[in-house]
């Protein structure tokens, strides 16, 4: 640095705009400043003034830029003068007591709110409407599964802007909220709707009978339900993230667990009671049917005009739509699983454990890939490579054994699968849901598939949010419905099998079939 610098030289800054430098937080990025405030004489004040608007307008850039790219802001963490908040711990100084520690008890009530659907689910699959109209069982995962589409990813987003500084002042927060709430609201509506035709052309396929009546249940039914319960999942989650920063919990480690403690519960019960409702009308008032999915199509319009005006999400109301479908018709295949098993009175006992083992292992999975996200985002923006070398498919030892923090968390993750669903089991037994016995040989084929379902799960949400990151994709938009749709795919299948299983050696203590 030249003991006397040219004017020229100071001003440069302002002139080129945000340059590359500020960008940094120890890189050349200061140098300037510091050339300034070192050499500038008692009539250089004007100069001074000068570099440091420079400086709010280089930040002010790169905010807009975080904005629209949901990217990091830590690079700011070292200039004290600027920060509006202090940096947020680096997710390298959590233990795995602490990890754990966090995660327990929204992993609990995350699994009591399954429970709590699963012996929904157990009462009302004798109900006449799921016994004549049989395709509303191919709705219940794609339904369920709207807590990982659309209420997970909303969770992990927030949880993201909240950590990297986007929700600390009041102009953002309401613009966070009001931009994601809109969102969901399209998302669940068109979803809801694409759900239905799946589990109608499901429905159609392997019997060759169409009813339309029964088509138009479906279509209100889904569509109701799909709006209602991500309007008020929405609303928690945006208050468990904020009351979560407020009280110092990282909101990655209980957001998603939260948002599906009471999802699956307020999902399967509205399912239920807006089909029941309807099917009651089915002989008198069909026409009521189709005035349902116009109104809440005609709803489209206001949400999609809001979630344009917010920058953080206008571009995921354009390009989101990939995973979110993708996701529905996974957990549909889930469901047509589901509705040939428990259709088969054998099998009637399988109905209470779907929810459970398939919210268990999307609420964990979920956890994993927020955290992941966050901490690429804290390291960077989609699409550039954090790490000396850029991340390949990893091997199992590299997910679960090396000694990063992501590894750390994917191994308390897997270890709380079996005393979780030991105390979820015990639960089930208590309140005497379902129709099977608890035996031992039930024990270790349930515990198997669970463990093999939660084991893929972490591994695939690994190699996922690497390879999305290095294409330039946010994960917080695209991983999560992929993984929690492939959860309910994965915990359905293996449980099915299990079932027929021990159906075939005759283990007749389960009594599968009382």
């Amino acid at each position: 640095m030249s003991s006397k610098p040219e004017p020229k030289d100071i001003h440069q800054p302002n002139g080129t705009g945000p340059t590359p430098s500020p960008c940094s937080s120890d890189g050349p990025g200061r140098e300037p400043l510091a050339g300034t405030s070192e050499f500038l004489g008692p009539d250089g004040a004007g100069v001074e003034v000068v570099v440091i608007e420079s400086r709010a307008n280089a930040k002010g850039v790169r905010e807009e830029d975080a904005l629209l790219e949901n990217g990091s802001q830590s690079n700011e963490s070292d200039d004290v003068s600027t920060d509006r908040v202090p940096a947020p711990p680096s997710p390298l100084k959590e233990t795995s007591f602490s990890i754990g520690l966090q995660v327990l008890f929204p992993f609990l009530l995350a699994g009591f709110g399954t429970v709590a659907a699963g012996m929904v689910l157990d009462i009302v699959q004798h109900w006449e409407v799921f016994q004549k109209v049989t395709e509303v069982f191919i709705l219940v995962p794609a339904l369920l599964g709207l807590k990982g589409n659309l209420e997970m990813t909303l969770a992990s987003r927030l949880s993201t802007a909240a950590n990297i500084g986007q929700m600390d002042t009041p102009k953002e927060l309401w613009r966070m909220i009001t931009g994601n709430m809109a969102l969901i609201q399209v998302q669940a509506t068109v979803v809801g709707f694409l759900a239905s035709i799946a589990a109608v052309v499901f429905g159609w396929i392997p019997d060759g009978h169409f009813s339309i009546p029964h088509a138009f249940l479906l279509c209100a039914s889904s569509v109701a339900t799909a709006f209602i319960a991500s309007l008020v999942l929405g609303m928690i989650m945006i208050g468990v993230i904020i009351g979560s920063r407020k009280i110092g919990i990282n909101p990655d480690n209980v957001a998603t667990p939260i948002a599906a403690s009471l999802g699956d519960l307020i999902t399967l019960a509205l399912l239920s009671g807006i089909s029941w409702g309807l099917y009651l009308e089915l002989t008198h008032w069909r026409y009521i049917y189709p005035l349902v999915c116009a109104f809440f199509v005609a709803l489209l319009p206001v949400w999609v005009v809001l979630a344009r005006r917010s920058p953080a999400t206008r571009e995921v109301l354009y390009s989101g739509w990939e995973p979110v479908i993708i996701a529905m018709a996974i957990s549909s295949v889930g469901g047509l699983i589901l509705d040939k098993t428990v259709s088969d009175p054998n099998f009637a006992g399988m109905a209470v454990f779907t929810p459970v083992i398939n919210g268990v292992g999307g609420n964990l999975v979920a956890v994993q890939a927020s955290r992941i996200s966050t901490f690429l985002h804290m390291n960077g923006m989609p699409g550039e490579n954090s790490e000396p070398t850029p991340r390949r498919c990893p091997s199992p030892c590299t997910t679960f054994f090396s000694p990063d923090v992501n590894s750390r968390s994917a191994r308390v993750l897997f270890l709380l699968v079996v005393p979780g669903h030991l105390v979820f089991l015990y639960t089930i037994s208590c309140m005497q849901g379902g129709h099977t016995t608890l035996t031992l040989i039930f024990i270790i084929f349930y515990m198997t598939a669970a463990l093999l379902q939660v084991l893929i799960l972490l591994y695939i949400a690994d190699w996922m949010v690497n390879w999305m990151w290095g294409r330039g994709l946010d994960p917080d938009n695209f991983s999560i419905p992929y993984l929690t749709a492939l959860g309910d795919l994965l915990g359905t299948g293996l449980l099915a099998l299990s079932f027929h299983v021990l159906w075939l050696i005759g283990d007749r203590d389960t009594d599968v079939g009382d």
